[in-house]
């Protein structure tokens, strides 16, 4: 990295105002404390407030700034975490005045991040989203550097540090986007694998710290970590999941989000998202403990929005209803009998029957009842149906051979016979199973 950060201690101030009509709520500062302390802060104090609009150079005012600086005197903190986006002006203004680090929301979220990562992708990611977000605050810390040295023994080539530095970082972001779209061309390859073997992906997403991972455990028995704090998933897992019907998706584990999520994070992790966009099935994951579901459910809304997700078909999945006293396993449909909503505890497994019964009729669609004759030499596509459908009874047939009944659902099927229409003419139709 091309920037040093002090290495003083994790005391941390935290400042949070209400500005304009918008008033944070309670729960909006408990996950902000929750934010810091998965940093590694150790929060020392908070200051609160209210401004019709932002300060234009210190974002929080003049006499707000000077009651912020006696507090951190006063509690040797070593850094002030703003729950707002601060221009890289205010947050120089700010550091000048309290004399300790200032960080905003968006560096503070992707902090978190790089702890975090840990695939050689997700590390490329994060790094490429700091750089971005950095560098219109190198100047920060070359202020000794910002004019040209001059004098005899101090000419340089023409070019100030500060200049340096920014032609070292323009490479370096150029070099992790050339290694990120590498990347990025054999995801799209494993997407098209996929297709060609006919899985639909079903994508878990949802806040950060909705239980998520827990519920790709329940599902798959991948193993993934699990953890009460947020983010504690960055890199995606894929999972193959049978489902009741006999049809199998691939389930995928997703980064959690979180609202004012930064935009160069969005935009590093592109390829990791486009799991989501090309999903099949979004199941929404919700921490039905959680105290606003409606912020949360319009955050993540908005998130799906931005990464053009929010016209895929979705499964509301209301997780944790172990912390509830009155709510139990349930699924709901809407008025066409669709399923729309479960209630379930990934981490007492109530409810995950359901989740699979819903996810069968919402991935599976009509299913259909079909035999077939199949000869020595058809071994490929036995193991085909064998894969791909739910066997209903298989014959040996004396002349060599096997005779086999089936269920598929009719996606399925179409699919296969675009690819293979000869075994559309030794198909024999029977009843609906």
């Amino acid at each position: 990295m091309v920037f040093e950060r002090p290495k003083a201690g994790e005391r941390a101030l935290l400042v949070d105002l209400d500005i304009g009509r918008y008033a944070t709520e309670a729960d909006e500062r408990e996950e902000f404390a929750l934010l810091a302390a998965a940093a590694g802060a150790e929060v020392v104090g908070a200051i609160g407030g209210s401004r019709a609009t932002p300060d234009r150079r210190l974002f929080i005012g003049t006499g707000k700034a000077e009651d912020l600086k006696a507090l951190v005197e006063t509690t040797g903190a070593d850094l002030v975490i703003f729950n707002h986006p601060l221009s890289p002006a205010q947050e120089r203004n700010l550091e000048r005045l309290l004399q300790c680090r200032v960080v905003d929301r968006s560096g503070l979220i992707l902090d978190i991040f790089a702890q975090r990562a840990r695939s050689f992708e997700g590390k490329l990611q994060v790094e490429l989203a700091q750089l971005k977000h950095l560098s219109t605050r190198l100047v920060r810390g070359w202020t000794h550097l910002e004019r040209q040295k001059g004098g005899i023994g101090l000419r340089g080539p023409g070019e100030t540090q500060l200049e340096t530095d920014r032609r070292l970082l323009a490479k370096r972001v150029a070099m992790l986007e050339r290694r990120l779209q590498r990347i990025e061309g054999q995801r799209a390859q494993g997407r098209k694998a996929r297709a060609r073997a006919e899985l639909s992906v079903v994508s878990l997403v949802g806040y950060t710290n909705a239980g998520k991972s827990t519920l790709f455990n329940a599902l798959t028995e991948a193993g993934v970590l699990e953890a009460d704090q947020l983010f504690a998933t960055l890199d995606p897992t894929l999972r193959r999941l049978g489902l009741p019907s006999g049809d199998r998706v691939l389930l995928a584990d997703t980064v959690g989000f979180i609202s004012h999520l930064p935009h160069e994070l969005v935009a590093a992790f592109r390829s990791t998202l486009e799991e989501t966009r090309s999903a099949a099935l979004l199941i929404h994951v919700v921490d039905a403990a959680a105290l606003n579901h409606s912020r949360l459910i319009a955050d993540v809304e908005a998130v799906l929005t931005e990464i053009g997700s929010a016209d895929l078909p979705r499964l509301e999945v209301f997780n944790k209803i172990d912390r509830l006293e009155s709510e139990t396993p349930r699924l709901e449909r809407d008025g066409d009998g669709r399923p729309i909503r479960v209630w379930l505890s990934a981490q007492s497994g109530l409810g995950i029957d359901l989740l699979l019964q819903a996810l069968s009729e919402l991935t599976g669609g009509e299913r259909l009842s079909r035999s077939v004759r199949l000869g020595p030499g058809d071994g490929r596509l036995r193991a085909w149906l064998f894969e791909h459908t739910r066997i209903l009874a298989e014959e040996a047939i004396e002349t060599g051979g096997w005779e086999v009944r089936f269920s598929i659902s009719r996606s399925d099927l179409e699919r296969r016979l675009i690819r293979d229409p000869d075994l559309g003419r030794r198909l024999v139709t029977e009843s609906r199973p």
